[in-house]
C-alpha cells in the first residue's frame, strides 16, 4: 500500500510538472553596442544607463558592452554588421539609416522641430511606432530614438546673423542629399566629406564651416580651428537604437521585453545628459573664445523660407507616406 501511494504521488508530482507552465530562465548575454561618439559623449550615458537596468533586472545575467570612436566600424559599416548578426547592437545617426529605411530620412528635413517638447512627442510617439514596424524588414529591431541633438553652425570667416551670411561659405555637411540642398539653398556652397577629415579641412582652410550639435563641435576641438558658432538649430540629428533582429529572435519573450524596457530607460539617462551637454558645451565654446551668435525670430524665419523648398524636393528621397504621416502628427502637436 505505501509503495503504490508513493508510486500515485510521483506520478501526480511528473504530471502537475509537466501540465504547469515552463519559467524562462533568464540567458547570460553581453551584447556588443557600437557608437562612433567618443566614450564621454552623451550617448555613453544611455549605453550605461541601459546596461544598468539590464543588470539590475536579471542579477547580472544581461548587459551592454560599449565600442565608441567607431572601434567596430564607422555608422554604416557597423550597421551592416547588426544586420548581418556579427555585431548585437548599434546606436547610429539616421543618416546611416536612411539609406536602409526612408522613413529614417524624413529626421533631416530643415528645420522639422520647434523643441524639445515636440522631439519627444514624436521620438516615442506613433511615427516611432510607424517607423519600428518597417525595420524588421531590413534585419532590425528598433528598441528606442535618442539623440545627438539640434545642429548648429561654426565657419571661421565671419558671424552669421542672417540669411545673407551663408552666402559663398565653404560648408562641411554629411555625404546626404537633403543637407546638401539645405546648404544650396542658403547660398553656401556644401562640401560632402567623411567627419574624421573635418578637423583637417577646417584647419587648412579647404572649407570655411561645418555644422554640427554643440556637445561635439565641443569634444572635437572645433573651436581651434572656428572662430563664428550661431546658434542656428537647423536641424535635429536622432540616434536610432537598433539590435540585430537575428540576435532578437534568439532571445526569449522575456528577454526581449527586457531588453525593450532597458532601452526606453536609457533613453531617459541619455536625454538628460545631452540636454546637460548642450548647455556646459556652449558655456566650453564662449571660455575658448568662440563668438556666439543667436539669431532673431525674424532672421530664423527668413532661414525656413529660403528652405522650404527642400521639402518638396526631399519627398522622393523620404517617401509620401512618411512626409504625410509625420507632418501631420506635427501639425496636431502645434493644435493646428
Amino acid at each position: 500500500m505505501k509503495r503504490s501511494m508513493k508510486s500515485l504521488l510521483g506520478t501526480a508530482l511528473v504530471a502537475a510538472a509537466l501540465a504547469a507552465p515552463a519559467q524562462a530562465e533568464i540567458g547570460r548575454h553581453t551584447f556588443k553596442v557600437s557608437n562612433g561618439a567618443a566614450e564621454d559623449h552623451p550617448v555613453s550615458a544611455g549605453i550605461k544607463g541601459m546596461s544598468e537596468c539590464l543588470a539590475d533586472k536579471t542579477d547580472g545575467k544581461m548587459k551592454l558592452r560599449g565600442f565608441y570612436n567607431g572601434e567596430l566600424g564607422d555608422d554604416a559599416e557597423a550597421t551592416q554588421s547588426v544586420r548581418s548578426g556579427s555585431i548585437e547592437m548599434v546606436v547610429t545617426g539616421a543618416a546611416a539609416i536612411g539609406g536602409i529605411e526612408p522613413a529614417m530620412s524624413a529626421f533631416e528635413l530643415p528645420f522639422l522641430f520647434d523643441s524639445d517638447s515636440e522631439v519627444d512627442a514624436v521620438m516615442t510617439g506613433p511615427y516611432y511606432d510607424h517607423v519600428a514596424a518597417r525595420m524588421p524588414a531590413h534585419d532590425l529591431v528598433l528598441l528606442s530614438i535618442w539623440e545627438n541633438g539640434f545642429r548648429n553652425s561654426t565657419n571661421n570667416k565671419h558671424a552669421i546673423t542672417r540669411a545673407e551670411d551663408f552666402a559663398g561659405l565653404n560648408f562641411r555637411v554629411m555625404q546626404n542629399p537633403i543637407f546638401l540642398d539645405t546648404f544650396r539653398r542658403l547660398g553656401a556652397n556644401p562640401v560632402p566629406m567623411a567627419f574624421g577629415e573635418v578637423f583637417t579641412a577646417l584647419e587648412t582652410g579647404a572649407v570655411d564651416g561645418q555644422e554640427n550639435p554643440l556637445p561635439l563641435i565641443q569634444a572635437s576641438r572645433f573651436y581651434e580651428v572656428q572662430k563664428y558658432l550661431t546658434l542656428t538649430r537647423h536641424a535635429y540629428s536622432p540616434t536610432p537604437v537598433l539590435m540585430s533582429k537575428k540576435v532578437w529572435d534568439g532571445l526569449d519573450p522575456e528577454e526581449q521585453a527586457l531588453v525593450q524596457t532597458c532601452a526606453t530607460e536609457g533613453r531617459v539617462k541619455q536625454i538628460e545628459r545631452s540636454r546637460a551637454a548642450v548647455d556646459e558645451a556652449l558655456a566650453e565654446l564662449k571660455e575658448h573664445g568662440m563668438e556666439v551668435t543667436e539669431l532673431t525670430p525674424e532672421a530664423t524665419a527668413h532661414l525656413r523660407e529660403l528652405v522650404a523648398p527642400v521639402y518638396e524636393a526631399a519627398i522622393p528621397t523620404v517617401g509620401q507616406e512618411n512626409y504625410d504621416l509625420l507632418t501631420a502628427e506635427l501639425k496636431k502637436l502645434r493644435g493646428n
